[in-house]
């Protein structure tokens, strides 16, 4: 497909498109003129994953061409892309080391992986940016006084895990491996409003049923 029809079916502005070439965050097409090239169903697919990452997550285009560039490493078994990948997106602030909240939020959050069973998770906690946001909130829950130890907080790991399985069931309905990490990308960025905004809904109804005036 030439360029305006890229544009047509991704909904991207070929404007845009040449920004996204000219940061190497999409492929070139295939050159059939001096100044034309062709674009295929790849580029199209390409150009949907950088649209959900820079317009829809709110990605740096430095931070989005990581991903990409972790996504086309196949020197990697597929685990660690997978890891590097989801490991690139965007994650809260780092843990303040000098804070002495986050001494608690770290062993808090060591012990929630081990009462959940989540093995993997617990001997690569400190290189995975998910634990060290999670010991940020966790120190944040404590610094504040609000309820923050494992008996709270494992109900929340048990359904996480239930997602976890969801989401991996949806990754795993594409076939190819680059495809598969695409998805893994463009599901973890543009499924957390949903779940977000799902868990609001859920405690606007669990609210009603426990305070409304029919209660």
């Amino acid at each position: 497909m030439r360029l305006a029809e890229l544009s047509e079916r991704s909904g991207v502005s070929t404007a845009t498109i040449k920004y996204y070439l000219r940061e190497r965050l999409l492929p070139p097409g295939r050159r059939i003129t001096a100044t034309q090239s062709a674009y295929d169903e790849e580029h199209l697919r390409r150009l949907r994953l950088v649209r959900a990452l820079i317009q829809i997550g709110r990605i740096p285009v430095s931070t989005a061409r990581e991903v990409l560039a972790a996504v086309e490493d196949d020197s990697r078994d597929q685990l660690s892309r997978l890891g590097e990948v989801v490991g690139a997106l965007p994650h809260g602030p780092e843990p303040d080391e000098n804070d002495p909240a986050t001494a608690v939020g770290r062993r808090t959050a060591t012990e929630l992986l081990r009462q959940a069973g989540w093995q993997f998770s617990l001997e690569i906690r400190e290189e995975f940016p998910a634990f060290r946001m999670l010991v940020a909130a966790i120190a944040a829950l404590h610094r504040l006084g609000y309820a923050c130890d494992t008996a709270h907080l494992l109900p929340y790991a048990r359904q996480a895990a239930h997602v976890a399985v969801a989401d991996l069931d949806l990754v795993e309905e594409f076939t190819s491996p680059t495809e598969q990490l695409e998805a893994a990308v463009a599901l973890t960025v543009l499924y957390e409003p949903v779940l977000l905004s799902l868990r609001r809904l859920a405690e606007a109804e669990e609210s009603n049923r426990r305070f409304g005036q029919g209660s």
